[in-house]
């Protein structure tokens, strides 16, 4: 039971070391592309770190294999570093046996990796894209930053507010747009100075308009000298229709009750596949304990590389298959199985390979001759 605690407490520090900085890269990225969105004006900056809560379930779904595998190697490469595989050997405790400790926690993990990609990553999924989808049926004015050019949709023209207030109403305004194609000598320019302004829906329609107050509209052709000035109490200018909200949800945010009994072959695929990442689990550990075997000169991490190698080959080989089966090249019913009894067959060879060589011991021979 010490020896149990003790490489528990070692698997256990090493998981949440990684999956802490494999977290980081991921989200960093992930934050970053949502930064992007929200200074360009098309996500709500009050959203990105929710956008991010809901990704996280996700993130640790592909992280926790990858950390346990990595924490694995490294606690079993220290042992054997420091000679503690040695003496646990001459203690009677083999290298089976640390992989069957091993394993209890690994069992525990794949427990909690797939309560994650059974349940908790979907509905992450699901929100997220629900957010999303609210993110695109914002108007225009809705996206308005103040003191930022806003692009209208389409290339239409582009609007700028000194102020914005609270109840999304505008100060300052200035609106530039122009009619006809760049190609035509006839395109004219229309800009439009106003005080203040507002959205506001015309009445039995659809149609949302940008309504402002005491300003100054000036129309002509660049170039030329004939410019209409046209000085107004209030003036609208039509905005585009909101992005309909499709009703199409993304496969990845599916419950996995809606999977269940699907003759979809890219549905079958993707609940193939939740199932597979908590058997990813078991078999990875089982690859791990052989691959960290080393010695003093290799140090704990000397078969690092290789071992990562390995790793990604795995997960290339399961979204491989996964998108065979996804496109009917592979029948369904085949699962992606066969691709873990591969790398379970590798672990298996490699434990039997380069496991410890047993050597007998012969009593010497009594010399029955007499010496002369």
């Amino acid at each position: 039971m010490i020896i149990f605690r003790y490489l528990c407490r070692e698997i256990l520090s090493a998981t949440v070391a990684v999956c802490v900085i494999l977290l980081l890269v991921l989200m960093s990225g992930r934050f970053v592309k949502y930064l992007a969105k929200a200074v360009a004006g098309d996500m709500d900056p009050n959203t990105i770190f929710a956008m991010i809560g809901y990704r996280i379930p996700g993130f640790l779904e592909l992280t926790l294999p990858l950390a346990f595998f990595l924490a694995v190697l490294l606690s079993f490469g220290r042992l054997y570093v420091q000679n503690e595989m040695s003496v646990l050997r001459a203690c009677g405790v083999s290298e089976k046996r640390l992989m069957g400790y091993a394993l209890i926690l690994a069992s525990l993990f794949a427990v909690a990796t797939g309560w994650l990609s059974l349940s908790i990553s979907p509905a992450g999924h699901a929100r997220a894209e629900a957010m999303f989808e609210a993110e695109k049926a914002r108007s225009e004015l809705d996206k308005l930053m103040p003191k930022k050019f806003y692009q209208l949709s389409q290339g239409q023209g582009v609007t700028y507010a000194e102020a914005v207030t609270e109840g999304r109403e505008l100060n300052d305004i200035f609106l530039a747009m122009s009619t006809g194609s760049r190609e035509n000598s006839d395109r004219r320019l229309i800009l439009v100075l106003a005080d203040k302004g507002r959205q506001q829906q015309a009445e039995g329609s659809s149609d949302r308009y940008l309504v402002m107050d005491e300003g100054y509209r000036i129309e002509g052709v660049p170039g030329q000298n004939d410019y209409q000035i046209t000085y107004f109490e209030q003036y609208g200018s039509r905005l585009q229709d909101k992005q309909p909200v499709t009703g199409k949800t993304k496969i990845d945010a599916l419950a996995t009750e809606q999977l269940l009994g699907s003759t979809d072959p890219e549905l079958q695929a993707t609940l193939q596949w939740r199932l597979s990442i908590p058997l990813m689990l078991i078999v990875v550990t089982i690859l791990a304990v052989p691959l960290s075997r080393t010695n003093n000169r290799q140090g704990r991490y000397g078969k690092l590389l290789p071992a990562i190698v390995l790793y990604f080959t795995y997960l290339v080989a399961l979204n491989g298959m996964r998108g065979a089966i996804e496109s009917g090249a592979v029948p369904a019913a085949v699962t992606l199985l066969p691709v873990h009894g591969i790398y379970l067959g590798i672990a298996l060879l490699l434990l039997r390979s380069g496991g410890p060589k047993k050597t007998r011991l012969t009593r010497p021979v009594a010399n029955s001759g007499v010496a002369s």
